[in-house]
């Protein structure tokens, strides 16, 4: 009986590194998710600003500041 229980307390042992392993994998794919819907915002914050500049208004013709 001795056998088994080795066998078991072995088992016990791999799925306790399988648990953390998992937790950290978790915890990596949420951080990438939030940076990924921040860049996501940030990207459409630049297209937004790309648009208005390209369909915006020509330059104003102005005498430079030191006239």
């Amino acid at each position: 009986m001795s056998g088994d229980s080795d066998r078991i307390a072995a088992l016990e042992t791999r799925i306790a590194y399988q648990d953390e392993t998992i937790e950290a994998l978790n915890q990596t794919v949420t951080a990438q998710w939030s940076e990924i819907e921040r860049l996501k915002r940030a990207v459409a914050q630049l297209e937004e600003r790309l648009e208005d500049a390209v369909s915006g208004p020509g330059p104003v013709d102005r005498p430079p500041p030191h006239y």
